[in-house]
């Protein structure tokens, strides 16, 4: 059974409205043709996922997202994607927008690496922004904001 999940390591967050996000989240891997099979969401400490960083891709520098393609067959969605509480709030602050407004766009920037989107150089920053924007777009209809 398809599943998305929310877990904490080494921090405390409340994601809010946790049904509404699940039901956005699968629409959009649905609306690029994947199929769901399971994603976790790990929120973290910037400590926590600098450990990771580390220890898996040999990066000794904090981020705010790390995503772990886990699937084995193509166009399915099987992942662990670990986000950084700490940098949420702090990009959240930079960028002038909610913590909400901005969990939500990483959760679909992590979400979008899985559907083939990339981030590294100018054209594929770019897309992946308007890809971003696009599926933000999408909570309106779960009631998202």
């Amino acid at each position: 059974m398809p599943a998305i999940s929310f877990f904490n390591e080494s921090v405390s967050y409340n994601l809010p409205q946790k049904l509404k996000i699940k039901k956005w989240i699968k629409a959009s891997i649905e609306k690029e043709d994947y199929k769901l099979q399971e994603l976790n969401f790990i929120f973290c400490s910037d400590e926590y996922l600098l450990g990771i960083n580390q220890q898996y891709l040999n990066h000794d520098t904090y981020t705010d997202i790390i995503t772990f393609d886990n699937s084995e067959e193509e166009k399915q969605i099987v992942s662990d994607i670990f986000i950084s509480i700490e940098r949420v709030k702090e990009n959240a602050k930079i960028f002038k927008t909610s913590e909400f407004d901005e969990v939500c766009r990483i959760m679909m920037h992590g979400t979008l690496h899985l559907l083939g989107y990339k981030d590294k150089g100018k054209a594929a920053k770019t897309l992946m922004t308007q890809k971003e924007d696009e599926h933000l777009g999408y909570r309106t209809e779960f009631g998202l904001i």
